[in-house]
């Protein structure tokens, strides 16, 4: 099972897009897991759980570089939401552009 997690300032409104997105994924029979954390659980979470991708909340965007620099090189793919796919929480836009991040990263 594939683990994408998304990560906002305090998880939120992330945990209302990431259910739309778990919803999607289980109408589609998608092996996915997909949850919301606040951003500073994120070491936490990548040693312990070590999710297949990261999303960024565009309330956080600001912290993608230093989110990179720090966790680039443990080869998970890290993205920022889409704004406008983030306020209509389009679960399904994200959740395909999650997916192929994590496609793109495998090549």
């Amino acid at each position: 099972m594939k683990k994408i997690y998304l990560f906002c300032s305090a998880g939120m409104s992330t945990s209302m897009l990431a259910s739309k997105m778990q919803e999607i994924a289980d109408a589609h029979q998608l092996p996915l897991c997909i949850q919301a954390h606040p951003h500073n659980k994120l070491a936490d979470i990548i040693q312990e759980d070590r999710p297949d991708c990261i999303l960024l909340g565009p309330q956080v965007k600001y912290m993608y570089q230093e989110t990179v620099d720090q966790f680039g090189d443990t080869g998970i793919p890290i993205e920022v939401i889409d704004a406008g796919d983030y306020g209509m929480m389009n679960g399904e836009k994200v959740l395909k552009s999650a997916i192929r991040a994590m496609k793109a990263k495998k090549q």
